[in-house]
């Protein structure tokens, strides 16, 4: 008698053929009418339901944006450090924000931030796309960019 339908039958009918089987009444789809009923093990049915979303969590990948800041007046070997750890961050399938941040008077010298961007999206155009190209928030120049596929 296992997965056939018993038709149209009463709550108290229903309920009395589940404890006959040492099952649970579960209610399917209530809106349906008359509402659909399923005599399972409910606690087994949740334990399988849990098991398949931790199975279904395992395999997707979260996207992660990592950031890295520079400043208008960053040295060459400093520039070089930090590209290497962005190209780390793209080989790992990591978004990468990339921030130059202004303070005081460099505000003046923002064709700086805007070099040191553009330098950067050369260098790593060949494992990257830029997502959101440079613009200025506040005191902040931003670029976003990811990895190719």
């Amino acid at each position: 008698m296992e997965g056939e339908q018993l038709g149209i039958v009463s709550v108290e009918e229903g309920l009395r053929l589940a404890r006959e089987r040492e099952l649970d009444l579960v209610e399917v789809a209530p809106k349906a009418s008359p509402p659909v009923c399923r005599i399972m093990d409910y606690g087994k049915y949740k334990y399988e339901q849990s098991k398949r979303a931790k199975e279904a969590k395992k395999h997707q990948h979260m996207i992660v944006v990592k950031e890295m800041k520079f400043r208008p007046k960053t040295e060459e070997h400093d520039y070089q450090f930090k590209l290497k750890h962005i190209q780390t961050f793209l080989a790992d399938g990591n978004k990468t924000k990339v921030t130059i941040m202004f303070r005081g008077r460099e505000m003046l010298y923002t064709e700086l931030g805007k070099k040191i961007l553009s330098r950067l999206i050369e260098d790593t155009q060949e494992i990257a796309v830029v997502e959101q190209l440079p613009r200025l928030e506040g005191r902040n120049m931003t670029l976003v960019i990811a990895p190719k596929h």
